[in-house]
This record gives structure tokens, C-alpha cells and sequence, in this order.
């Protein structure tokens, strides 16, 4: 079979892995931007699809279309992003006559708005976050509705995810202007400004389960990942199993998984996200019909391949999974290396990879989207690649992935490599005493109040000097002394000068 992957970086390299696997052929799209980019030179054949812009290419159903229909593709792989959430894009492929390696765009459609969903899941007798969907432009009944649930509420896009449209509102002052800005953004966003509240949780973990389904009703389960190590509603760091439930909560959070996917007869990968409060209730949040970015802990730890499971999906139509044989061992944890600034908000990076090397041993993986040479663009997401590390002991797993981003080179862009070390060093991280807001309110103001070590600065600048790098040698001096630095020179400074 060939199958078209619908996708760019680092899913689209791993879904490309699993066809050669399975000896199947595979199709690349690639923009302008994209033509000599790692997934287009993986793939057996690539097509080019249009400018940068997202919106002229790798978002453009019609030119995906015409691209399968050109290289005369059997089946689509949407990936995650992009495409792999429209419902109208997983339709006009089985319109086409192709295979959809998702679910059906009827099921995304209804899953897709979080309104819907949670509907579904009042349905399926699960639990969800006290909330109201009621006419955003009537303040007054919001208003009431927020003290009726309880202050502080979330504002929430009806459709789409990330966090995109969320906002958190601690009192009726803010409530006018919150409604308003999430709706600008769910409309520009997804295209839809329909909005909701939904009461804040305090210290939540975000605790999601792996499904996947048969489409005809049999769905099963493969564990639950730990989601709440994250930023801006953007995951972090992953793993599995979660250290923060024990046997019994899994058990419910679990069933009431395969309870969602089996009201709407779920087809292929999946997953079910929850809130689980401090004394062990938890709450339905949403789910993402598509393969996860964070899929690999969870194949780790159960020794199975979720994209190979796709693709006997759609080779047999027969579940290619049963609940007895999936048994979790071990514990796996996974770190996204991206190209941004932790030291200016995080913003997106972009330029050549000068040198890129990635650890390798026995109980690492990395899936990675670029190599060295490539060019992180600045008109698509700056992932570089993920780093997984597993152990049978929990403290193993994470003694393995701290060791392995110590051995992740990346010159060229600022990453967050630096970030992510200090992270997964941490003791609170190790023991996992974290929660979904633990970045932002505790870990980030805490480095940012570190007082830099000078006598690492003189040393540094003792070897710019050193090396002729900081033009008569006053970098050292300086830094030492306090003093300022003439500027008649642009090398008599640091600023703005590092070593790869």
C-alpha cells in the first residue's frame, strides 16, 4: 500500500518509519519552504504542495487531495496539527475513495466541539468540570453563571486546543473583556467564535488515557500519561504510567475512557484528557482524535506501536489490540526539544542547524523532525525532536532522560535544551510533586530570580580574551570589575557573542 502522510517534521518522519516497517511506500508533501527538509528526503516520493504559508499548503485539503491523487496514494496519515482534527478534511479523503488513518469525520465533528463532548460524556455517566454554555453576549447570565459554579472560571474555546481561547477570570470585573478576547481568538483560530465557562480547578494534575478503537464499538485502552508538567496549556515534559494516581483511580479514569470512545464507536488512535483534583476526583476535559504528540511513552510501556496498529487497522478492519495482552511495564518519560527562547518568553526561534547529535543506548528513543544542515523556519512549529527515556524504576527513567538531554547538541537557534536539563533535575520534578500551573507559577520565577554566577562570567570572558575573541582583551576585566566597556569596538563586549 502507499499512504500519503499529511504532515511535516518530526510525526511525519515517525509515521514514514513505521511504513518502511511494514513495507509499505510513502508519500511526502512538503511546501516551498519544506522541499529539502528531513521528511521530504525520508520519504520514498514527495510532492510539493504550495507556498509557506500553512494556509497555501500543508492546510489546504485540495492540494493534499490532488497531491494523493498525483502519487497515487491509497490511504492518508493526517499526524498531529494541521489537518488532523477537520472533520470536513477526514471526509473528503473517504469521499475521495482513499483511507483515512484517523477517525471519521463524522466522530471529529461531534468530538471536536468541547460542548459536544462533554455531552457525550454526561451521556457515558463521566464526569465533567462544573461549567455553562449559555449565550456569551449575555454578561448578565454569564456573571451569574460564573458565581453560580464558583470564582475563578476558565473561558474556553468551544472548538479547537493548545489552550488557544482559555482564559482564567477571577472575578465579574474581568468577565466582559475575557468573553470578548476568547471569542476574537476561537474565531480567528478555529473559525468559530463560540465560547464557554468552565469552573477553574485548583492545582490540577492533567492526566490523559490512550484509546483506540475498531469503529464499531469494541475500544480499548493503554494506560494513562502525565500531562501536567506544562506551559501556557503547551505540554513540556510527558511520561507514564502517572505518580499521582494510584490502582483504583486509574481503574475509573481508564473506564471512563473506553466508556467515551464507546459512545461514539471510536476508530483508531485517540485520547481522552482529565483533570484529576488534589483529593483524587477528576474530571473530563476533552478528547484529541488523533495520535498524541507525547504516543511514544505510552509504546514504551506497553510494547506496542500505535502507528503500526493504524495501519492493521486499516489493512484488515479488524482491532488489532486486545485489553488482556496490554499490560504496562516500566516507566517512560519524554521531553520536547524545541528551537525558543526560555529567556524571552519562550518565543520561537529559527535558522540553520549547524550541528545537531542526539544520544543514542538501549533504553533511549528520539524522534526527531530535523538533522544537521536543516533550517528551523519561522512559518511552522520550532520542534526540534523528542528525547524518551525509559526504566523500570521510575527514577531510572528520569535519571536516563536527564542524562540523555546532557548529550543533546543543538547549535545554531536557541533551544530550550538549558530549561529542560534544569527541569528534569529538579527534586520536586523527581518526586513528582508537580501540577499543571507549576511551571509558570514556581519553576520560571524562580530561575528568573537566580543571581547569575560571576565567576563563571570571568572565566568565560577570560577565555574570549584569551582567544582573541573580545577584540584588546577587556572582557574579562570588565565583567570582573563592574566597570563599563568602551564601545568603540563591537568586540570589546560579550553582548551578543556565543560560542556555538
Amino acid at each position: 500500500m502507499k499512504v500519503l502522510v499529511a504532515n511535516r517534521g518530526e510525526i511525519a518522519c515517525r509515521v514514514m518509519a513505521a511504513l518502511r516497517e511494514r513495507g509499505w511506500r510513502s508519500v511526502a508533501v512538503a511546501s516551498e519552504a519544506d522541499r529539502t527538509a528531513l521528511h521530504a528526503r525520508t520519504a520514498d516520493e514527495c510532492v510539493e504542495i504550495g507556498p509557506a504559508a500553512a494556509a497555501q499548503s500543508y492546510l489546504d485539503i485540495e492540494r493534499i487531495l490532488d497531491a494523493a491523487k498525483r502519487s497515487g496514494a491509497q490511504a492518508i496519515h493526517p499526524g498531529y496539527g494541521f489537518l488532523s482534527e477537520n472533520a470536513a478534511f477526514a471526509s473528503a479523503v473517504e469521499a475521495a475513495g482513499l483511507v483515512f488513518l484517523g477517525p471519521r469525520g463524522e466522530t471529529m465533528a461531534l468530538l471536536g466541539d468541547k460542548r459536544r463532548a462533554r455531552a457525550v460524556a454526561i451521556e457515558a455517566g463521566v464526569p465533567v468540570v462544573p461549567g455553562w454554555e449559555g449565550d456569551p453576549s449575555d454578561l448578565g447570565g454569564a456573571t451569574k453563571a460564573a458565581a453560580g459554579i464558583g470564582w475563578p472560571v476558565l473561558v474556553k474555546a468551544a472548538l479547537g486546543g493548545g489552550g488557544k481561547g482559555m482564559t482564567r477570570v477571577s472575578d465579574a470585573p474581568a468577565l466582559s473583556e475575557a468573553l470578548e478576547a476568547a471569542a476574537r481568538v476561537a474565531k480567528s483560530a478555529f473559525g468559530d467564535a463560540s465560547v464557554f465557562l468552565e469552573k477553574a480547578i485548583p492545582a490540577p494534575r492533567h492526566v490523559e488515557v490512550q484509546i483506540f478503537g475498531d469503529g464499531k464499538g469494541h475500544v480499548v485502552h493503554l494506560g494513562e500519561r502525565e500531562c501536567s508538567l506544562q506551559r501556557r496549556h503547551q505540554k513540556v515534559v510527558e511520561e507514564s504510567p502517572s505518580s499521582a494516581i494510584d490502582a483504583d483511580l486509574r481503574r475509573r479514569l481508564t473506564e471512563a475512557a473506553v466508556a467515551i470512545g464507546r459512545a461514539v464507536k471510536y476508530r483508531s488512535a485517540g485520547t481522552c484528557e482529565f483533570l484529576v483534583a488534589p483529593d483524587g476526583s477528576f474530571y473530563f476535559l476533552e478528547v484529541n482524535a488523533r495520535i498524541q504528540v507525547e504516543h511514544p511513552v505510552t509504546e514504551l510501556v506497553t510494547g506496542r506501536d500505535l502507528v503500526h496498529s493504524q495501519l492493521e487497522l486499516a489493512e484488515t478492519g479488524e482491532m488489532p489490540l486486545v485489553q488482556e495482552e496490554l499490560v504496562a511495564r516500566g516507566f517512560a518519560v519524554e521531553a520536547r526539544v524545541y528551537a525558543e527562547d526560555p529567556d524571552s518568553g519562550f518565543l520561537p526561534q529559527s535558522g540553520r542547524l549547524l550541528r545537531v547529535e542526539f544520544p543514542s543506548g538501549p533504553w533511549l528513543r528520539v524522534d526527531a523532525g530535523v538533522a544537521t544542515g536543516d533550517e528551523i523556519t519561522p512559518h511552522y512549529d520550532p520542534m526540534i525532536a523528542k528525547v524518551i527515556a525509559f526504566g523500570s524504576s521510575r527514577e531510572r527513567a528520569w535519571r536516563r532522560l536527564a542524562r540523555a538531554l546532557d548529550a543533546t547538541v543543538v547549535h545554531g537557534p536557541v533551544t530550550n535544551l538549558a530549561f529542560l536539563r534544569e527541569l528534569v533535575s529538579r527534586e520536586d520534578v523527581r518526586r513528582g510533586e508537580y501540577h499543571v500551573t507549576s511551571i509558570e507559577e514556581t519553576f520560571l520565577p524562580e530561575r528568573a530570580g537566580r543571581v547569575p554566577d560571576l565567576s563563571l562570567l570571568v572565566a568565560a570572558a577570560a577565555i574570549a580574551d584569551r582567544l582573541g575573541l573580545s577584540g584588546n582583551g577587556v572582557a574579562a576585566r570588565v565583567i570582573a570589575s563592574g566597570e563599563e566597556a568602551p564601545v568603540d569596538d563591537p568586540f570589546d563586549t560579550l553582548a551578543g557573542w556565543r560560542h556555538s
